[in-house]
């Protein structure tokens, strides 16, 4: 499974950044190429993404990390020393924020991920990733097999 996470991942590269997009060739943001590469390897989406700003991490209410949260509803929790190749990891540039980036890792030192302005690329995962990663999330085994939402409204 988590091959075909990686070659999913690797044919997002070059879909030009678009907000909110989840377009593989036309545009995607970050959370559109984990959306997207779920739709290859499992199938149709869990949870639909809410629109969201540019800027909803400096907004979310105190306490909380909605992108985790969401994660976490769907996707396995790895521990941060544990990931692999194609495990999402989630980031956070600022440690009194939330999480406001993910990537699908491909390799111990590399990802592929949406880079706001520019296009979807596979990257160094570098020291200033590593500091910055907050969690990492491993997909389901299968189709089907995604944790489902109990009680909670996106």
């Amino acid at each position: 499974m988590q091959d075909r996470i990686v070659a999913s991942a690797r044919a997002w590269i070059g879909t030009p950044y678009r907000h909110q997009a989840s377009v593989k060739g036309v545009g995607c943001d970050c959370l559109g190429l984990v959306r997207g590469v779920w739709r290859d390897c499992l199938g149709p989406e869990p949870e639909a993404a809410p629109p969201y700003a540019a800027s909803w991490a400096e907004s979310a209410a105190p306490g909380t990390d909605p992108l985790a949260e969401a994660a976490g509803r769907h996707l396995v929790p790895v521990p941060l020393d544990g990931g692999r190749a194609g495990d999402v990891l989630l980031f956070s540039f600022r440690a009194h924020l939330p999480a406001r980036h993910c990537a699908v890792a491909t390799g111990a030192a590399t990802m592929i991920h949406a880079h706001d302005g520019a296009a979807v690329t596979e990257v160094a995962l570098t020291r200033w990733w590593r500091r910055h990663c907050t969690h990492v999330f491993r997909f389901p085994q299968g189709p089907g097999s995604g944790r489902r939402m109990t009680g909670a409204t996106s």
